[in-house]
């Protein structure tokens, strides 16, 4: 029996080292690995919560005045998926079995602590939008108010919100139209949602996109080498006695990921991607940062079919800013959907950086997801006009100035709207 026990001991050694460790192997130096070494929560994509940077507008041509504000919002930070609930119940189960065994190290016992209270904040509810995502959106509306004040105080007072009909997105447009009031209280919102509107508002990639990625997403990481070491020997005492818990480390290592993306939209301050090796987080971060640009942005492989299903949305857009422009007394029109159509929204656009144009291969390690669309995500586009009535308009991507790549402004950031509208209806069609 003891001859049995040590050959046992050896073989799940040489197991444990049987695949080559990926901590070893140098991380591509990149857009994403840079972002990510800035700060690790990006590595989370589009489950990044909203980061509040400084603002700053480029002075207006001489005369302009903002008077409406035309908006899209991806609802603010949420819990994870029911698939990702039950990963944190298994990574849960194998550290539980582990610190039984007494074979958790410190940081071992860091993520069962901080898996423990992820599995208590998610409830068995996904998608719901946490604390964070509700002051996410309070924010915004708070930061946009300040920002363009005259648009709300000297113009007309009232204001349009409408939603997806997904709850997360009901409780974004709440928080977002309460603190409004709360600044301003006698604005006129009116809040609406339906299926109505998930028609053009909810459009995301079809089954016939899923399929034309597939293979390409496949291929992105086949063969790369998994670590088999370095994590063990991070959470657990004995790293080869740790091949008792984890019988597969591809879905470990997932579990482990998981949970660190969790943890920011729950207001918890532990980096668990500290505990993963770099490039581990690097090639989880990667894969699903080009699932979103393959499925939902401007690819060449698909962006020609994926694109253009956001121009139900776009024609709503142009459509209400041209009522208001008429004479329609109305001082924004709100709008909170998801993350998807928000992609396709901006690129359809052709917002610089987000929708720019890539082959996979191009574009992995280059276009960063977490930059483009995290939690509260948003696009304001602010209208201006002078004593004329010449209207010239702006983009804010997540609050920034944004240029279109293929069109001209007047000055600085600022676009004739009839140029635009133009613009738009002639490229993708």
């Amino acid at each position: 029996m003891f001859i049995f026990a040590v050959m046992k001991r050896i073989l799940i050694l040489l197991l444990a080292m049987a695949t080559v460790s990926l901590s070893a192997q140098t991380v591509p130096d990149n857009a994403l690995s840079r972002s990510i070494r800035e700060f690790p929560q990006r590595a989370g994509n589009n489950l990044h919560s909203y980061e509040f940077q400084p603002l700053y507008d480029t002075p207006a041509p001489k005369g302009y005045k903002p008077f409406y504000i035309s908006h899209y919002g991806r609802h603010g930070s949420r819990t994870n998926g029911s698939s990702d609930g039950k990963n944190y119940e298994k990574l849960e189960k194998i550290l539980t079995d582990a610190r039984a065994d007494g074979q958790l190290t410190a940081d071992g016992e860091l993520l069962l602590s901080v898996t423990r209270r992820v599995i208590g904040q998610f409830n068995g509810m996904s998608g719901r939008l946490t604390a964070r995502g509700c002051r996410e959106h309070a924010s915004l509306a708070d930061r946009m108010y300040h920002r363009y004040p005259e648009v709300f105080k000297k113009g007309s007072r009232k204001i349009c919100a409408i939603s997806s009909t997904v709850p997360r997105c009901i409780v974004s447009m709440a928080a977002f139209t309460n603190r409004l009031m709360s600044i301003q209280k006698d604005l006129e919102i009116g809040l609406d949602t339906g299926e109505k509107y998930m028609a053009y508002i909810a459009q995301g990639d079809t089954k016939e996109i899923r399929a034309m990625t597939k293979p390409l997403l496949d291929s992105l990481h086949k063969g790369m080498p998994l670590d088999t070491t370095a994590i063990m020997a991070t959470l657990f005492k004995d790293p080869a006695a740790a091949r008792e818990y984890v019988h597969s480390v591809k879905k470990f290592e997932r579990y482990v990921y998981n949970v660190a993306q969790a943890t920011e939209a729950l207001d918890i301050k532990e980096n668990i991607y500290g505990l993963l090796p770099e490039s581990v987080v690097y090639r989880w971060s990667e894969s699903n940062s080009m699932y979103i640009y393959l499925n939902h942005g401007n690819s060449a492989e698909v962006g020609d079919i994926r694109v253009p299903r956001a121009a139900s949305l776009v024609e709503d857009i142009i459509s209400r800013a041209d009522e208001v422009i008429a004479g329609t007394p109305r001082a924004a029109d709100l709008r909170f959907g998801h993350d998807w159509p928000f992609l396709g929204l901006v690129c359809y656009l052709g917002l610089e950086g987000v929708s720019d144009r890539m082959t996979l291969d191009e574009a992995h390690g280059q276009w960063v997801a977490s930059l483009y669309t995290p939690f509260a995500a948003n696009l304001q586009m602010i209208f201006y006009r002078n004593k004329r009535q010449d209207v010239l308009v702006k983009f804010l991507l997540n609050e920034k100035e944004t240029l279109i790549s293929e069109l001209a402004p007047v000055q600085g950031p600022y676009y004739r709207w009839e140029d635009v509208k133009h613009y738009v209806r002639e490229e993708w069609n």
